[in-house]
């Protein structure tokens, strides 16, 4: 297991020697992020008063965080190799949040075009971008009072010189396969990334000049999605995750990366990163066994017990009186075992895996490091 200055050094390495040295950078002042539960350190459970119970958080922050996980998320392994802090969200204002290096928008269950009356989250991706820019003019209203606020909020130019990071789409896909055909949910892909793409231009316009941006994962590899639609065994691939939801993250994740490219193309003064997520993630499920995982589709914490361990009646942690029986979703003896946490997300060491794979670089667009295979196992 590499320790944070090896990563650190790692990175430098990558920074000097990388012939995309010039335009890929990892000494960021600050990082935004935007999303959904993939990045989500507090934001909705904080935003609409709900909370996690145990054992959420249990590895790492030895109590539910904020995270729908039992430890760490991505974003948290990503703003560690950085050497920055986790990020706070924006809407925790309890716990006296420091935002001097940046500042989470993200809320589990949120989608890019805005959210229905009955959505999971009301903090689309529209209403994230103007939570950023609310954030800014305050940030800025303070800085002009002078140093009393500095150790808190970020410096003026973090807005243009910070790393803006994006995870978000999973839930327009997921949720749009309980109302609507295979065909409809191509059909609305187009859609979806205009507001994408009105959201980092509305960010661009205020400054942003550094993109991060996530594909979408395998939706048809979780628990919940092939628990309600692959009871048909035709209807699923040879890992056993759903076709058709698959079939529409890869997509997506075409049409996300074109738009990527026209962005930057349009935008030169900009750094533009499209990052694989998908691949590295169907890649872990595929060969489970060699990254040291069992479980590659079964849920850690849920109920039900084998194949797949998830009631969505029974969210994680909770007990729930189920035809005139309680029963709890609890968690497994070893969530390091298990690829899937609760039905729906990643647990932390699979959060690790898919990690430190980003920072090898190969699974970027443009790639910032292409010649480095011994960069492969790193681990935190």
């Amino acid at each position: 297991m590499a320790s944070k200055s090896s990563i650190l050094q790692i990175l430098a390495f990558i920074f000097i020697f990388s012939p995309l040295a010039h335009s890929i950078q990892f000494n960021f002042p600050a990082v935004f992020n935007f999303g959904d539960s993939n990045s989500d350190t507090g934001g909705l459970v904080a935003g609409i008063g709900d909370r996690l119970d145990p054992p959420n958080g249990q590895i790492f922050f030895k109590r539910p965080a904020g995270r729908f996980c039992d430890g760490r998320l991505i974003i948290d392994f990503l703003m560690d190799a950085m050497d920055l802090p986790f990020l706070n969200p924006y809407l925790d204002s309890i716990g006296a949040p420091t935002f001097r290096k940046g500042c989470n928008f993200a809320a589990a269950g949120s989608t890019v075009l805005p959210a229905s009356a009955n959505a999971v989250s009301p903090f689309s991706f529209g209403i994230q971008v103007a939570q950023f820019m609310r954030f800014k003019i305050r940030v800025l209203q303070l800085l002009e009072k002078g140093r009393k606020f500095q150790k808190y909020i970020p410096q003026e130019d973090s807005f243009q010189k910070g790393l803006y990071m994006f995870d978000i789409g999973q839930n327009d896909l997921a949720g749009a396969f309980y109302s609507k055909s295979l065909d409809q949910i191509l059909a609305s892909i187009p859609t979806i990334l205009v507001e994408f793409e009105t959201g980092i231009q509305e960010l661009y316009d205020q400054g942003a000049r550094n993109f991060w941006i996530h594909n979408t994962g395998p939706l048809g590899c979780l628990t919940q999605n092939i628990a309600k639609f692959g009871t048909d065994p035709s209807k699923l691939d040879e890992l056993g995750c759903v076709s058709g939801h698959n079939q529409a993250a890869r997509l997506f994740n075409l049409q996300l990366q074109a738009l990527c490219k026209k962005f930057q193309g349009q935008h030169p003064d900009a750094k533009v990163i499209h990052v694989d997520i998908y691949t590295i993630k169907y890649n872990l499920i595929a060969n489970y066994s060699r990254y040291g995982f069992e479980h590659p589709l079964m849920a850690c914490c849920g109920y039900g017990g084998l194949p797949l361990n998830y009631d969505s009646r029974v969210p994680c942690g909770k007990t729930k009186v189920v035809n005139g029986t309680e029963i709890t979703a609890k968690g497994c003896s070893d969530s390091t075992e298990y690829v899937n946490w609760d039905g729906i997300h990643y647990s932390e060491a699979a959060n690790q895996y898919v990690s430190s794979q980003i920072l090898t670089g190969k699974y970027s667009d443009p790639p910032f490091s292409d010649k480095m295979p011994f960069l492969l196992p790193l681990k935190f």
